[in-house]
């Protein structure tokens, strides 16, 4: 599904774009922003992450199958930690909840600058997490994109609480629960325990909503040059099941 041509990647004006992206960076921090003119093409700080989406998705459940078993990779942070200083290329995004008990990078068993992850409770695409999840594939080049959703979710109980019981929550936290009503309404509808279905139906609306969202993702979708796909992560065995 992903073409690797259409995404320009591992090409000379690509690489450019990446060491531009990261100098911009660098240079909005310092508030100097004359270092971009000079940013000159240089390969990616990590090239095995160079991928399209479906490498990118093996890739990912490969290193959830390690991470179940008790096979993680250990820690290597000194070795990338030069050449991340001066950009990035995650081979994968993940729109992840902020469960203090999901951690994407220890799930898929990655390294530091391998995932770009967005996260808010109940893994809900907002207009903040879906700009920084344009510039990861507009600017980054990054194909895959992951709606990860997990068992338990207390966001999700939570819209299943308002919408059965017309539960009012304060503060902003209202605001989350309106933007999990439609699942839960959908999950209302199909039979067995409606936290499972809720879940899951909210991973789909994500991901969903990430295929359409126009002008950016959409177009890279259209493309070929981006998948998004949908997840469930177990929190007894931590193994991340499809979802489609």
């Amino acid at each position: 599904m992903c073409n690797e041509k259409a995404g320009l990647v591992g090409s000379p004006e690509r690489r450019k774009f990446l060491k531009t992206a990261g100098v911009f960076g660098a240079a909005l921090a310092t508030g100097g922003v004359g270092a971009v003119s000079s940013a000159g093409a240089q390969e990616p700080p990590i090239p095995k992450n160079e991928i399209g989406g479906d490498d990118a998705l093996k890739r990912l459940m490969d290193g959830n199958k390690r991470y179940v078993e008790g096979n993680i990779s250990p820690a290597d942070f000194q070795s990338t930690r030069a050449a991340l200083a001066a950009g990035q290329n995650p081979f994968a995004a993940i729109l992840g909840c902020a469960d203090s008990r999901v951690a994407p990078e220890l799930a898929f068993d990655t390294g530091r600058g391998d995932l770009f992850v967005v996260r808010v409770a109940g893994n809900v695409v907002t207009p903040e997490g879906l700009a920084s999840l344009e510039f990861c594939v507009d600017v980054l080049g990054t194909q895959l994109i992951m709606v990860l959703g997990h068992e338990k979710c207390g966001a999700v109980k939570a819209a299943i609480s308002s919408v059965q019981s017309g539960n009012q929550f304060p503060g902003h936290i209202q605001t989350l629960v309106e933007l999990l009503r439609p699942p839960v309404q959908q999950a209302q509808a199909e039979k067995g325990d409606i936290l499972v279905n809720a879940i899951k139906a909210n991973v789909q609306w994500g991901t969903t909503a990430l295929q359409q969202a126009s002008p950016i993702l959409d177009k890279h979708f259209k493309a070929g040059t981006l998948k998004v796909v949908g997840g469930v992560y177990d929190l007894d065995t931590g193994k991340v099941t499809l979802v489609t």
